[in-house]
């Protein structure tokens, strides 16, 4: 598959227009000082749900038809996918169930249920999918994929349209990685429309996926930390889609630790007032880190996905 056509993306755009925010490009001169450059943080951590997700999501949703949508909805997720499936259907009233792992943030579960979906909580992250495909199969409802639908992740790339016109000359953007379904929709919007601008891909140094997938040609199930900051970045696999696009609109990718993560939460929250989840932490962490090769001066967006994040969690990372 090539990268997700720019029309398809823009009419995305067009459905979602007044159904979601179209979140800020926020500059940070104290954050982009501290590696030369002049950093800017896209905001989705603002977004309806509290993350990106929600654009592939209600697009996914809008596109379906009445009879689709009267089956039911159904998906799986550790937490921000679900959110936004949740919120989707309740937007159409159709009928949800989710499927996520039992060790799943509280804080995310709240919000599947205040959404009105179902939960379906399984034990084993590695066997979310096959618990999907067996919910799937005897409910017969319409699946919803959380990175592998091209409709999905056309309107995911729908905030790649807006960086371009918040910010023409952008050099360099920066987007983490789980299941790719992020990238791949930014990276289409951006490379189908200003193929010069660099595309920086950002995973977790302790579970790769997009890595091993591009050295070994296809995707392949991974090991993910069990626990981890940054649980959005750790489906067992990347999808096909993603897979296709990273091989020709990606330029570069790089990892970052759990510790770099939690420490950019911080110093986010601290210098920008944004509660952000370590998903969403992840590409600013990679920028303030070292780990992109920048030139002095560029223009460069970090992708903030998310700020669906425990308190406690967040609590617990300040005092320390």
């Amino acid at each position: 598959m090539s990268l997700i056509d720019v029309e398809r993306i823009a009419s995305a755009a067009d459905r979602l227009a007044g159904k979601i925010h179209r979140t800020p490009l926020l500059s940070t001169r104290t954050l982009g000082e501290k590696s030369g450059v002049d950093l800017f943080l896209k905001c989705e951590c603002l977004q309806k749900t509290g993350s990106f997700k929600s654009r592939g999501a209600l697009n996914k949703v809008l596109s379906l038809s009445p009879e689709d949508r009267a089956r039911g909805l159904i998906t799986v997720s550790a937490g921000n996918h679900a959110q936004a499936v949740a919120w989707a259907a309740r937007q159409v009233n159709a009928p949800c169930a989710v499927v996520m792992p039992s060790d799943a943030p509280q804080a995310k579960l709240d919000a599947v249920r205040g959404y009105g979906a179902e939960v379906i909580l399984h034990p084993d992250r590695s066997l979310l999918f096959e618990r999907l495909r067996e919910e799937e199969e005897a409910r017969g409802s319409t699946f919803i994929h959380p990175f592998d639908d091209p409709v999905v992740l056309a309107g995911a790339g729908t905030q790649g349209l807006e960086i371009l016109e918040d910010l023409p000359d952008v050099d360099v953007i920066v987007v983490p990685v789980g299941g790719g379904g992020l990238m791949a929709g930014v990276a289409s919007a951006i490379k189908g429309s200003r193929p010069r601008v660099k595309m920086v891909a950002v995973e977790l140094e302790a579970g790769p996926g997009l890595g091993p997938a591009l050295a070994a040609g296809k995707p392949v199930t991974v090991t993910r930390p069990k626990e981890t900051v940054a649980d959005g970045m750790a489906p067992p696999f990347v999808g096909e889609i993603a897979l296709s696009v990273a091989q020709k609109a990606v330029d570069q990718v790089v990892t970052v630790t759990e510790t770099e993560i939690t420490q950019t939460m911080v110093l986010i929250l601290e210098r920008t007032k944004l509660l952000v989840e370590g998903s969403g932490a992840a590409a600013t962490a990679a920028v303030l880190c070292g780990k992109i090769d920048l030139h002095p001066g560029a223009k460069v967006v970090a992708v903030v996905s998310g700020g669906n994040v425990d308190l406690a969690r967040v609590a617990k990372l300040i005092q320390t």
